[in-house]
C-alpha cells in the first residue's frame, strides 16, 4: 500500500458492471481505498466490499441528504430506483453499532455533517439529531468521524454549525473525538478551527483544475492533508467528465506534490502515515 484514497464509493450503484476491474486498477497502481456508507444500504456494501478485496476499507454512517426524502441520485443507487428519491433513513444507532462491530475492517463513522447545498434549513434539526448520534456512536466505539460540510451557496453557514456541535462533544470526549472533513472546501480559518479540535483535511480531484484551493493547500500543514477522489463524482484533470475512480487520487497526490513543492514521494509517504494514524490501520 503505498496510496490510499480515503474517500472512494465504489461501493455505489455506478460500479455495479465493473467494481472488480476498478479496484484491481487501483491496486496494480499501489492505491488501496476506503469506501464510505451514505446509508444503511450503501455503508453494509462498503462493509462486504472490505471482506471481498485487501485493498478496501469501510467506513459506515448516514448522510445528511439522506435524512430527509429529498435527493436522488442514479450513481449512488442505481437506475432501478428512479421512482424514488433517498427514503429518509432515521439512524438507528443500534443497528449501526452491530454492523461496526461486524469487521475489524470498518475505521470510521459517517460521512455525516450538515448539507445545506442540497437540503434546505428547514432540514437542520433532522440533520442535527442523525449527526450527534453518530458522534456519539464513533466516541463510544472509538472510531474517527469522515464528516460531509456543504453550506449554502456563497456561504460558510454549515461550516460554523458543524463546529460548534464538535466543540461540546469535544469538553468531554477530548482526543476520541476526530477525524476527516472530507472535500474541504472552507477557509484557512475554518481549516484551522478544525485542526485545532483534532481534525485532518482532505481534498479532491478539484484541486487539479480550481486554482482557489492553492492558497488553502500551502496554508493546512502536510501531516493534517489526506488525498480523496469521492469517486464517482468531480474527476481530477486530465479525466474530467469521465466516472472518477479510486486510481485517479494519484492526480490529486501529484498536485498537493506540486502546489507543497515538494517531491511527490515525500507526500505520499506523509498521507499514507496520516491516514494510519487517523484510521488506525
Amino acid at each position: 500500500m503505498k496510496n490510499i484514497d480515503i474517500h472512494a464509493h465504489t461501493n455505489f450503484a455506478a460500479y455495479d458492471n465493473d467494481r472488480d476491474d476498478v479496484i484491481l486498477r487501483a491496486k496494480d497502481s499501489g492505491v488501496s481505498m476506503i469506501n464510505i456508507g451514505t446509508q444503511y444500504d450503501t455503508s453494509k456494501k462498503a462493509v462486504e466490499m472490505a471482506g471481498m478485496y485487501d485493498t478496501c476499507y469501510a467506513i459506515i454512517g448516514l448522510h445528511p441528504i439522506h435524512t430527509t426524502a429529498t435527493h436522488h441520485d442514479e450513481d449512488e443507487l442505481g437506475e432501478g430506483n428512479k421512482s424514488f428519491s433517498s427514503r429518509g433513513e432515521i439512524f438507528d444507532t443500534e443497528k449501526y453499532k452491530e454492523l461496526a462491530k461486524s469487521s475489524d475492517r470498518i475505521v470510521g463513522i459517517g460521512e455525516c455533517g450538515f448539507d445545506y447545498y442540497r437540503n434546505d434549513h428547514d432540514t437542520k434539526q433532522v440533520q442535527e439529531i442523525a449527526f450527534r448520534a453518530q458522534i456519539e456512536l464513533a466516541i463510544e466505539l472509538n472510531l474517527p468521524l469522515m464528516l460531509h460540510v456543504r453550506p449554502s451557496q456563497g456561504t460558510y453557514d454549515a461550516y460554523m454549525d458543524v463546529l460548534n456541535i464538535l466543540r461540546e462533544y469535544k469538553e468531554t470526549a477530548g482526543d476520541t473525538l476526530r477525524g476527516d472533513v472530507h472535500f474541504f472546501a472552507g477557509t484557512a480559518d475554518i481549516a484551522q478551527q478544525f485542526m485545532d479540535i483534532g481534525f485532518d483535511m482532505s481534498f479532491t480531484g478539484v484541486i487539479t483544475f480550481a486554482k482557489q484551493y492553492e492558497e488553502l493547500i500551502q496554508y493546512v500543514p502536510l501531516d493534517r492533508i489526506h488525498a480523496e477522489t469521492d469517486c464517482p463524482y468531480v474527476s481530477p484533470a486530465p479525466h474530467r467528465g469521465q466516472r472518477n475512480e479510486p486510481v485517479y487520487v494519484l492526480e490529486v497526490i501529484k498536485k498537493i506534490a506540486e502546489i507543497k513543492q515538494l517531491p511527490i514521494e515525500e507526500v505520499q509517504t506523509v498521507l499514507l502515515q496520516n491516514a494510519k494514524r487517523l484510521f488506525d490501520f
